[in-house]
């Protein structure tokens, strides 16, 4: 990828565009903020539109899990979009920003308990402008005090780790491990706070391993949510799929028993390894070139 050396150490990463393509979506307004700016370690790289999104170099990097997620929040409520959204544990900021993008009429609130992610999320909303409408606050998901306003988010999105201590290799790298291992809980943990603060036919979309939607389905029950529609994610024709987003609504008692709604897969990459017209899509949707 072509970069920039910027003047502060870090790096900023130049447009790949092709002939003619004109960014979608609010422009930012304050990259040119020195402030801003990347630092040592870290980078500045393209999100949706002409939005961009600070990250560390040997850190926790924006992934198909956000993308995936942040699009199959922003389907699921088009119809009626959110005029409160909330993305729970938002480490950099990348689903929350990708949906403020998509929604900008919504006032968005992330949480975060890393502090090195809670930082850069917060010099990403400024960078994009929309300090007035995007707010992240430093917290653990799990502490209700965290968000005193409860129940009254049209929208929840939660991204959350799929590995439970012990079971999985722990990254040295700065903010990996609490991605991927669950130091601060789980999908259990990501439900029952969506549960709190859903208003009332808000919507909870989340991810999970391809594996675990049997997990899903249990920990939406045990937080009285049901999960009402579901897609998999498979990188590669022929592949397993990697992951799968569901989307959850609280459970109503004539609603015990209802069939989840089994979306068609969404492919990333053909068997030879070029991106689907589906993904195509997907990335036009989210203002990607």
């Amino acid at each position: 990828m072509r970069a920039e050396a910027a003047s502060a150490g870090g790096i900023v990463r130049a447009p790949r565009r092709p002939p003619g393509w004109t960014a979608p979506g609010p422009p930012p307004s304050d990259w040119d903020d020195p402030a801003l700016r990347p630092r040592a370690g870290e980078d500045l790289c393209w999100l949706a539109g002409d939005w961009r999104i600070l990250q560390r170099l040997d850190g926790h990097r924006w992934s198909l899990d956000d993308l995936a997620t942040a699009w199959f929040a922003a389907e699921t409520v088009a119809a009626q979009p959110p005029r409160r959204y909330a993305d729970l544990g938002c480490g950099i900021g990348s689903v929350l920003l990708l949906v403020a993008w998509r929604f900008p009429g919504a006032r968005a609130l992330g949480v975060e308990a890393q502090e090195v992610s809670w930082a850069l999320a917060r010099r990403s909303v400024a960078g994009n402008g929309v300090r007035a409408r995007c707010e992240v606050r430093r917290g653990d998901l799990r502490d209700s005090g965290v968000v005193p306003e409860g129940a009254v988010f049209d929208l929840v999105t939660g991204t959350p780790p799929y590995l439970p201590p012990g079971t999985g290799r722990e990254s040295a790298r700065v903010q990996c491990a609490p991605c991927r291992i669950e130091h601060r809980g789980g999908i259990e943990d990501y439900c029952a706070a969506a549960a709190r603060l859903l208003a009332p036919g808000g919507w909870f979309v989340t991810c999970a391993s391809g594996t675990q939607t049997p997990r899903v389905l249990d920990a939406a029950h045990g937080a009285g949510l049901r999960v009402l529609r579901s897609r998999a994610v498979i990188p590669r024709a022929g592949k397993a799929p990697l992951l799968a987003v569901h989307a959850l609504q609280r459970a109503e008692p004539a609603s015990q028993g209802a069939e989840v709604a089994q979306l068609p897969p969404l492919t990333v990459r053909d068997a030879d390894g070029r991106w689907t017209s589906e993904f195509r899509a997907l990335r036009r949707d989210m203002g990607m070139p």
